[in-house]
């Protein structure tokens, strides 16, 4: 959180357990998605450290893959017992970072709509089915390599965009436009309005400009998870 969370390497076991900082429902508030009701699966640990996120993701418990499949089925239906969360997001942290193939296997079998959120510098063989968003981070003013591998299967590029932050005051080509893939900018939160606004403002004449299409996180406006 805000860049101080311990650095994690990817994980190699069987995937009947994950590191699980919480599971809960919810709209999903940016990217493709906006507005869905969803069902966020929130793993620990993360293999980056940025000083802008606000996301608590190390305080984690280890659940097995049933106990998570069981809490996903009940929290995607309502009062009345009809689903109607048909989105289960996970994210992280960094998700790609745990061996999620067979909660992503099983949540299709099951057949949720599961979009995956990365920030492209590891892979996993997934099923064809899910929907992966990047979301590309930046240091010393240059992009982590997304992962070759990795690129093809892309849906959409979420980037970051700051008016001030030298990290991320641009988009950065790095494949999206051979493969055609859409691209979002999303205002960073700085937690000062005046910032936030010329980071609103900034992002939207990005948009304009190049065809890019603007992504604000709904949720905070809500004031939901």
């Amino acid at each position: 959180m805000f860049g101080n969370n311990k650095i994690m390497k990817p994980e190699i076991h069987s995937g009947e357990t994950l590191d699980i900082q919480e599971i809960f429902p919810t709209l999903q508030g940016e990217g493709p998605y906006t507005g869905h009701p969803a069902v966020f699966i929130r793993l620990g640990g993360c293999n980056l450290a940025c000083n802008f996120c606000d996301t608590e993701f190390e305080s984690y418990k280890n659940y097995s893959l049933s106990e998570i499949l069981d809490q996903v089925q009940k929290l995607a239906k309502n009062s009345s017992g009809r689903v109607v969360r048909k989105l289960i997001v996970i994210t992280g942290g960094e998700p790609l970072r745990q061996p999620i193939e067979k909660l992503c296997t099983e949540l299709v079998k099951l057949n949720f709509l599961v979009q995956i959120e990365t920030n492209g510098t590891l892979y996993r063989e997934l099923p064809a089915e899910i929907k992966i968003i990047c979301s590309p981070k930046s240091s010393n003013g240059k992009y982590h390599q997304i992962r070759l591998d990795l690129l093809s299967r892309i849906d959409a590029f979420k980037f970051i965009i700051s008016k001030t932050d030298k990290n991320y005051q641009d988009v950065a080509e790095i494949g999206q436009s051979q493969l055609g893939t859409p691209v979002y900018l999303q205002p960073m939160d700085e937690y000062d309005d005046t910032k936030n606004h010329v980071n609103l403002m900034y992002a939207t004449d990005l948009c304009q400009k190049h065809g890019y299409i603007l992504s604000i996180q709904t949720h905070k406006i809500l004031q939901i998870k």
